[in-house]
């Protein structure tokens, strides 16, 4: 971190110094550029630090401050965890600092249904362990960063980008983490020299009223030539037309906000769709979260503190309580209230001709560089006559997250987007206080849960009703449907489904084998893990890639998956597949646990197993000794380790000193990975039965596929 940086964290000074501005990538020379990066890394290590000095006690870092995210214990290393675990998936390093604390901290809460949120299952270090390996991250990226050869612009594989990555996520956690900061109890925290620095402004809230815009032809999206750092969903085309409509002036205020509240707002169902009426039963809310009832009257808490009730500031909703008060509000004026979608919100801000990096300093309550709180809503007035276009609160919008015409997942983060194209997470846009780099730029696109809090609140629009949102959500990514239809599809090329026969010739082995608990480590889509739950009593089916166990925890959930695959050219077939259509899945699916999970570097929790089934996974590691001698310990004695590979060894997936086999060894004799293998199980481990060849084709289009052969082999384990 800048020494000027530094220092005002130190001080507690609101100046706008405390937050560099986004870099760009195709500006300067490489030197500075790097020494750009440098200090953008450290400004921002050091300001996602100083959040963690708000709480009170260690203590407090366990405490669960949302019953649906985890401890801050693993906000506070996961960022940093982040960049090791990058760097090393984009094979950039080949560098561990503690496997252990890089496995526990490395999945969040991604809100699928798969998340285990036991605690029994987690074993989190402490605060002092967990600076410390921040401090040894710091070192190994600041190190990085020096010497990592690069040139401009920065695009999408240079290894700075994978830098990038890494601040803008730790920034995106400077933002989620203040939320969950906020909801814990007031004696969890103390107060801070920069945090405690709120807003201490409060009037009489303004009336709001609603402004004529015009509509137009409204283009979304953006090139890889920007010149700004983007997350993958953000790049692409969409283009809309958008009618003219009026919108609310101000933000909603916490004033115009109560009238709902007093109204009755929380008690009647008929202003709440389905989800929120759910919702607002399951919490037995009768307010904001951030309003705290004593006696008559309301307060406010913010981060730190419960002041007196600014009735000028915004409302801080979820998206739930944003459309049960725009339905309220419909009824009360009789006119058609709602939010904006994302191109509407994008008219509004057609006249606010500045971004961030490119600005002198922020239009509106952004970047930090006000106070660390919201502001009243009549504060900040742009040339529109709207005021808070950006910043202050963010807002949300109707129109569910998905990706534009031409989206691409990024390989290194490939569950950034995809598990959010489900319909389920609506966009917010224009920012908010603590909105910082990436998430204060124009193209920013985030979604949350409807029923998540954010530092966001509401803008209405009067507007014409919008279609009945028809939610059939195909999976479009290729590799993702080819990994779909090469398990559930058709037989291709006369061959015997691959993962079926696989678990064919398991069964065969199994004789006298207790059939308890079962692995199935890089499940991927996971027709084996279905499979095996026909025999075993329990099946953990892991995958590193959130995107491969997402479509079969949706068959396991919803009991259907829809996919797209390639004919030819740009000609594609449109294909579902239903739980029903693959005798006994129905009977045994809730036999099956899906998760994340990386095979070389697994969670204390995934132990004991009578089996370990990997299929077509060695050769796509990038440490195959390292998950052959950490699976080992996992298995029971006498149970079995399964290993299906084609050995297709390459460099792209394992570094060449890595391999199991395919080489001459320094005898000059061919070492074979079947020796490789023996040599790191054996002695506890025997090989039993015949190697077997299961034959593969994996389809690209109708007329092209990958044909492969795999060897099977089985391994028992000492008794």
């Amino acid at each position: 971190m800048t020494t000027k940086t530094r220092e005002l964290v130190k001080s507690g000074s609101n100046s706008a110094s405390l937050v560099t501005q986004t870099p760009l990538l195709d500006a300067g020379d490489v030197e500075t550029k790097r020494q750009e990066i440098l200090d953008y890394f450290h400004d921002t290590f050091t300001l996602y630090e100083s959040l963690f000095e708000c709480l009170a006690n260690d203590e407090s870092f366990y405490a669960r401050a949302n019953p649906l995210r985890h401890p801050l214990i693993f906000y506070y290393g996961h960022t940093a965890v982040f960049f090791i675990n990058k760097l090393n998936v984009a094979n950039l390093i080949d560098q561990r600092i503690d496997p252990h604390i890089e496995s526990t901290l490395a999945v969040g809460v991604d809100e699928m249904s798969w998340d285990d949120l036991n605690e029994q299952n987690y074993d989190w270090p402490t605060p002092a362990r967990v600076k410390a390996y921040r401090d040894q991250t710091r070192a190994v990226v600041d190190n990085f960063i020096r010497e990592c050869d690069f040139s401009l612009p920065i695009e999408w594989n240079s290894p700075m980008w994978i830098i990038l990555m890494g601040i803008e996520h730790e920034r995106i956690h400077l933002e989620t983490t203040a939320v969950l900061i906020r909801e814990l109890p007031l004696e969890r925290v103390v107060s801070h020299p920069v945090w405690s620095n709120i807003c201490r402004e409060s009037g009489v809230p303004p009336e709001n009223e609603l402004i004529a815009v015009e509509g137009g032809q409204v283009e979304m999206g953006k090139s890889k030539s920007n010149s700004l750092y983007g997350w993958d969903l953000e790049y692409g085309y969409a283009s809309e037309t958008v009618k003219d409509f009026r919108a609310s002036k101000f933000l909603v205020s916490n004033q115009e906000f109560l009238q709902f509240v007093e109204s009755g707002g929380y008690q009647n169902s008929d202003f709440w769709t389905t989800e929120g009426w759910s919702w607002a039963e399951f919490r037995r809310a009768e307010h904001p979260v951030f309003w705290v009832k004593e006696g008559e009257n309301f307060k406010y808490r913010s981060m730190l503190e419960v002041i007196d009730m600014p009735w000028d500031w915004p409302a801080e909703i979820n998206y739930l309580e944003a459309k049960a008060f725009c339905n309220w509000k419909s009824e009360a004026t009789g006119k058609n209230i709602r939010m904006p979608t994302e191109a509407e919100w994008y008219k509004l801000r057609e006249r606010v001709d500045t971004d961030q990096p490119y600005w002198g300093s922020a239009p509106g309550n952004l970047n930090l560089e006000h106070e660390m709180s919201p502001c009243p809503v009549n504060r900040h007035e742009f040339d529109s006559g709207f005021f808070d276009v950006i910043g202050n609160v963010w807002q949300w919008t109707e129109t569910p997250i998905d990706g534009y015409d031409g989206f691409e997942v990024h390989p290194t983060y490939d569950d950034f987007s995809t598990p959010t194209f489900d319909g389920n997470h609506n966009l917010f846009k224009g920012g908010c206080w603590i909105s910082t780099g990436n998430y204060a730029i124009k193209d920013a696109r985030y979604a949350f849960r409807r029923h998540f809090f954010q530092h966001s609140g509401l803008r209405y629009v009067e507007a014409e009703p919008l279609p009945e949102l028809e939610v059939s959500v195909y999976e479009t990514d290729q590799m993702v449907s080819n990994y779909i239809e090469f398990h559930y599809g058709k037989e291709n090329l006369n061959l015997p489904n691959f993962p079926v026969a696989c678990i064919k010739e398991v069964s065969k082995r199994l004789e006298g084998q207790s059939t308890q608990r079962a692995l199935d480590i890089g499940c991927a889509t996971a027709r084996s893990s279905f499979e095996l739950a026909k025999i075993f009593d329990h099946v953990d089916a892991v995958d590193l890639s959130v995107r491969l166990i997402e479509p079969p925890a949706n068959l396991q959930r919803a009991g259907r998956q829809r996919y797209v695959c390639v004919e030819e050219g740009e000609l594609t077939l449109f294909n579902e597949i239903q739980l029903d259509d693959y005798e006994g899945y129905k009977e045994v699916k809730d036999k099956i646990a899906f998760m994340q999970g990386d095979a070389c570097n697994l969670v204390e929790k995934f132990n004991d197993y009578d089996l370990v089934f990997a299929g077509n996974l060695i050769d796509r590691l990038y440490d195959p000794v390292m998950f052959l001698e950490s699976i080992k310990s996992r298995i029971r004695p006498g149970g079995l380790l399964v290993l299906v590979s084609p050995y297709t060894w390459s460099e792209e997936h394992t570094p060449r000193d890595k391999w199991l086999g395919g080489f001459k060894a320094a005898t000059g004799e061919s070492f074979t990975a079947i020796e490789g293998i023996e040599k790191v199980l054996g002695p506890e481990f025997k090989m039993v039965g015949d190697p077997v060849d299961l034959p593969f084709a994996l389809r690209e289009t109708k007329r092209k596929f990958q044909y492969g052969v795999s060897e099977l082999t089985a391994w028992q384990k000492e008794a």
